[in-house]
């Protein structure tokens, strides 16, 4: 695979990953997981993670998965470029993880003493990628193996911290955001 069908093929097999969490920030709001608890004398995870949030989240990721499955063939023929078809439990398994990676990134900041919307480099632009990928792996090991060759994962590491800080960026300017990060 070259360097462009790599890029490709890491932002399409990303892409059910990468957007739950922007989902969450748009139609998120209400009931936050912890439910106002303290662990210690910190909240578990705080007010930006909220039951509405990581269900409409994980639901919008899988939904696009679905999308993109019934376009993979004919974009990817017209870009001479094989792209990878999600699985359902797939699918669910890259939405959620991204979901669980950003709630157990909030769960550590809290433990390190940050407070909500506190910056974390690395674990700020990385946690949600770990989830997904972690749960797609164990979803269908076959299929990971396939599309998570490692140039791929190469460009997901690196690529993605950019992604993140770039529409970060413009969540922020457009007042969805708190913190530019």
């Amino acid at each position: 695979m070259d360097v462009v069908s790599t890029l490709v093929v890491a932002f399409w097999a990303m892409l059910p990953a990468y957007v739950p969490n922007n989902a969450a920030v748009l139609v998120g709001g209400g009931r936050p997981i912890d439910g106002g608890r303290n662990l210690g004398e910190r909240r578990i995870l705080g007010d930006g993670k909220t039951w509405r949030g990581t269900v409409l989240g994980t639901l919008t990721g899988v939904a696009l998965a679905l999308v993109l499955t019934e376009l993979a063939a004919p974009v990817g023929d017209a870009a001479g470029i094989p792209l990878p078809t999600f699985p359902l439990p797939v699918a669910f398994g890259l939405a959620f993880g991204a979901m669980l990676g950003d709630v157990s990134a909030s769960f550590l900041k809290r433990r390190t003493g940050r407070d909500r919307g506190a910056a974390f480099p690395g674990l700020d632009q990385l946690d949600f990628v770990v989830g997904a990928l972690a749960l797609a792996a164990v979803a269908d090991p076959a299929w990971f193996g396939e599309w998570f060759t490692i140039p791929v994962l190469a460009v997901v590491v690196v690529v993605t911290p950019l992604l993140h800080i770039g529409t970060n960026g413009v969540a922020y300017v457009l007042d969805l955001k708190q913190e530019p990060w």
